[in-house]
Parts: structure tokens; C-alpha cells; sequence
């Protein structure tokens, strides 16, 4: 278990993360809005969870799982947006073998109308320098007791696409990747199959995706995951129902969908996964006053 001076510094460096990426927006006109915690309609994400919902006020309510469908919604009157938005996702109990899981974690999410793929990894690459170098400035002490070094990765990133990394490293390339390189990695040009339907298909590309996903070096496994988004209403719903899912489920998002929703393109990166890559952590509940881990009862 880690000590309290430890967990001192993890908190003392977590808070400057959220300061530090949140100046760094507003610097670039970005305006923070606040998050959604329940709604009719959240994230049907594509792997295995066990949405949480209550009843209120007679009707069906949804934990958000991710802020996405409101994130495109927003641009309706914002062009650029970010929320520290809190996510509920109940994962699978063996997910607290791996380190990285909670079932309640706070992630930046970020959305820009307009925006392509490229010009968001642009960004991310800036907010993350940023946050190494500055973080290296400020909790220089912090980080110095917790014995991590940080090293200020080179930009661009390097990029491999899905297809190549699964050639060549097997069906969990993302483990080993994180686990073979010493600097971020971008993974693009993901299947459709393995994403949501609010991820725009590359139609220069078909069966392709504009999407990415950011992997941490040494082995501390996925970032982020973002791209641009599909808008045009009668696409959401050819790619719902190719999702196996109904329009009936998404009836609330569709209504407003269906009127003016902009192009958009954007990431959502997860507080706590970062501040465990910052700070050298072995586990990600090592970050978190209250950590929620899966298949346990936590206060």
C-alpha cells in the first residue's frame, strides 16, 4: 500500500494536471462547460459493461458513460469545448487484474467543430509537452520523492495503423507496444467494426475509420481514444442499425441529431490514467482518494 506522503504528492500533481491542461485550453479560446452526469441516452461503447440507471421522476435515466453524443450536441452553440466530465463505466470484475481499470474515473473530454483527425492530434501532442514540461517545473519536488523521471517526448508522434500493428504484433498489439517504445504512439485508421457508430467511417478509406487512439510507452498501455464524428443524420442511423443496435435506443439523441448537428472531430483522455503514466504508478487506484475498482465494494 502506498504511503501518505506519496499520496500527497500523486494528488498534489493530479491537481496541477487538471490546472495546467485547462489553462492550456482556454488559451486557445476553448470554453469548459459543465459535465452530464445522468441523461436518457450515454455511450453505448463497444465492449462489455453493465450500464448503470435509475429511475427519476418516473423516467429512465443513464449514468453517463461518456459525455460523446452531448459533446457534438454542444457545438450546436460552442465551437470549441472541453469537461472534465466524471464516467461511470461497470466493468467486468476481472478488469482489476489489470491496473488501469475503475469503474468511475474522470476524463477530459474535448471537441472541435470542424475539425479533422490531424489538427486534434496536433493538439493533444501540444496539451501533453505542455503538461510534461511544465509538471517537470512546478512538482519538481513531487515528482523527485516519487523517484520518476520524466522525459519530454520528440513531436510529431509516431503513427501505426491498425492494420500493421495487428500484423505485427497480434491481437493485443496495444500491450506491446506500450511495452516495447519509450515515447507516445498513435494508432489510426481503426476497423469499423471496432468502434462505436458515432465514429466517422474514411470514405476514401471504406471500412476504415478517421479514429485514433494514443498509447503510452512503458507498458502503461492506452491514453486516449478520439477522432472525428459522424453528423449527417441519415449515416448515424445506416450505422446504428449496422451495429446491431435499434433507433429506438438513441430516439432522444436522434430528435436532436437530425436538425443542424455540426462536423466535429475530438478525444477524450482519461485524469486518472495520466496522472498514474506521470507519476510511474503500478496501479491506477494508487491515484485516487476513493478509487472505484472493479468487482469491489469501495466507499
Amino acid at each position: 500500500m502506498i504511503d501518505i506522503a506519496s499520496k500527497k504528492n500523486i494528488l498534489k500533481i493530479q491537481s496541477e494536471i487538471r490546472q495546467i491542461l485547462g489553462n492550456e485550453l482556454r488559451k486557445k479560446e476553448f470554453i469548459e462547460i459543465a459535465p452530464v452526469i445522468l441523461s436518457p441516452v450515454t455511450d453505448p461503447l463497444n465492449h462489455p459493461t453493465s450500464p448503470a440507471k435509475i429511475d427519476c421522476y418516473g423516467k429512465n435515466y443513464s449514468v453517463t458513460q461518456s459525455m460523446i453524443f452531448h459533446k457534438q450536441l454542444a457545438l450546436r452553440t460552442l465551437d470549441k469545448i472541453f469537461i472534465f466530465s466524471p464516467n461511470v463505466r461497470i466493468e467486468p470484475s476481472k478488469k482489476k487484474e489489470t491496473g488501469r481499470h475503475l469503474f468511475e474515473f474522470t476524463q477530459l473530454d474535448l471537441e472541435v467543430k470542424g475539425a479533422k483527425r490531424e489538427e486534434i492530434m496536433q493538439l493533444c501532442e501540444e496539451l501533453f509537452i505542455n503538461t510534461i514540461t511544465t509538471l517537470k517545473k512546478t512538482c519538481k519536488n513531487e515528482l523527485k520523492q516519487l523517484e520518476r523521471k520524466l522525459i519530454v517526448p520528440k513531436i510529431p508522434f509516431k503513427q501505426i495503423r491498425y492494420k500493421d500493428a495487428y500484423e505485427q504484433y497480434g491481437e493485443d498489439f496495444e500491450t506491446m507496444i506500450s511495452k516495447t517504445h519509450t515515447e507516445p504512439v498513435w494508432i489510426v485508421d481503426i476497423p469499423i467494426t471496432r468502434r462505436e457508430f458515432y465514429d466517422k467511417e474514411d470514405l476514401e478509406n471504406p471500412g476504415y475509420l478517421r479514429d485514433m487512439d494514443l498509447i503510452y510507452p512503458e507498458g502503461y498501455g492506452e491514453a486516449l481514444s478520439g477522432g472525428e464524428r459522424e453528423y449527417k443524420y441519415e449515416r448515424i442511423k445506416t450505422r446504428i442499425l449496422k451495429k446491431g443496435q435499434t433507433l429506438e435506443q438513441f430516439k432522444e439523441y436522434l430528435k436532436l441529431a437530425k436538425n443542424d448537428l455540426p462536423s466535429s472531430a475530438g478525444f477524450g483522455i482519461g485524469i486518472e490514467r495520466l496522472t498514474r503514466f506521470i507519476c510511474g504508478l503500478k496501479r491506477i487506484e494508487e491515484t485516487s482518494l476513493f478509487p472505484k475498482i472493479p468487482g469491489k465494494k469501495c466507499i
